[in-house]
């Protein structure tokens, strides 16, 4: 494989070249993609998780919303920049 390029122009000259960079771009766009799903998978699983378990705590307790809005205050302070865990969110 024979490589020619300047400092001005660094992009090689090679035959298929751009072919093969499409091809790299496209399974990187789809590594993305597949990652992004199954992080919102996952993401979709723990708030349900959360959801459930206030709920098995709220049955026949007398607590509820002063709970429910120290929860969200102590996972925003615990995970910052991760949405969906404001009081609202978790009711």
């Amino acid at each position: 494989m024979t490589k020619v390029g300047t400092p001005q122009n660094p992009t090689p000259v090679v035959p298929d070249y751009s072919k093969l960079l499409g091809a790299v771009k496209e399974r990187v766009h789809a590594a993305q993609y597949t990652a992004l799903r199954a992080v919102n998978t996952e993401l979709v699983g723990l708030y349900w998780d959360i959801g459930q378990m206030l709920v098995e705590r709220q049955a026949g307790e007398t607590w509820g919303k002063a709970i429910v809005q120290q929860l969200a205050s102590d996972l925003q302070r615990e995970f910052p920049g991760i949405g969906g865990f404001s009081a609202s969110n978790l009711w």
